[in-house]
């Protein structure tokens, strides 16, 4: 696992919307139970804080971290994909976005982050230049900077079209199932992962790696999708775990923090 996927689920689970900043010596404590050293997690935390994703705030001699208007938002977005719209598409309407480009082949750099900002919201590649997303998507932030050579439209499949080809072409369902069921085999047995010290490294461990998951998939509807597609088995087993280990993980944190409060709040 990556530190800064840890950290953000970690900021997430038990400090956004607290209000507070947290010290750099109860990250190391609870990225320790997880096998990430002290230098990993300070280098981290220095990264994040150049990224804009964490701001520093000094109170004593002892450093602290808090959240930023950008952390702020990736971690809404985390909260929405988790506990909110789930990962079971089961919509009546068929609906999708296309989004069309021609960039100049000297746009090497703008094509690759086009790609990369697609593949993110959603989108897979149905012909050259020609990518398509489920349901009705805001394009607004994909598209930022890239001017008039990129349309977007708002369509419904019509015959002869076999939508069932046309997805397992444009989007690698089996690698997607693949994580999902690799997920299950780790998670949905009696004891799971054994390995970890405490319910609050099981509960990061879990968090974090299903982020992951679902943050690759594009919730294709279910009518298209495998029979035994996996998703929403392996999400209650997510969210059953999650409450199983919450109390005792929250325990944990509570003796481990060291917090101030955020100078920045009351500005946001």
């Amino acid at each position: 696992m990556r530190p800064q996927s840890v950290i953000l689920t970690f900021l997430g689970d038990h400090v956004h919307g607290r209000g507070i900043c947290v010290s750099s010596q109860s990250f190391i404590e609870a990225f320790g139970k997880v096998g990430i050293s002290e230098e990993a997690t300070r280098s981290t935390l220095t990264r994040m804080v150049r990224r804009g994703l964490l701001r520093r705030q000094r109170s004593g001699r002892r450093m602290y971290f808090g959240l930023t208007p950008t952390s702020d938002e990736v971690l809404r977005d985390g909260e929405r994909r988790i506990w909110h719209s789930g990962v079971v598409n089961d919509a009546d309407e068929d609906r999708w976005t296309l989004i069309g480009f021609s960039l100049p082949e000297s746009w090497q750099r703008q094509r690759h982050e086009l790609r990369s900002r697609l593949v993110w919201a959603g989108f897979g590649p149905l012909q050259n230049g020609l990518w398509i997303a489920p349901g009705e998507v805001d394009a607004t932030g994909v598209l930022e900077d890239l001017g008039a050579g990129v349309k977007v439209f708002a369509a419904e499949p019509r015959r002869p079209t076999d939508m069932q080809t046309l997805v397992g072409e444009a989007y690698d369902l089996a690698g997607l199932g693949e994580r999902y069921r690799s997920f299950l085999r780790r998670w949905d047995r009696a004891d799971p992962a054994p390995e970890a010290p405490d319910d609050l490294a099981r509960s990061l461990m879990l968090l974090t790696g299903w982020l992951q998951i679902i943050r690759t998939d594009p919730r294709l509807p279910l009518r298209y999708l495998p029979h035994d597609w996996p998703a929403e088995k392996a999400q209650r087993v997510c969210h059953t775990l999650h409450e199983r280990f919450r109390p005792e993980a929250a325990r944990i944190v509570a003796g481990l923090l060291d917090t101030v409060p955020d100078e920045s709040w009351a500005e946001r």
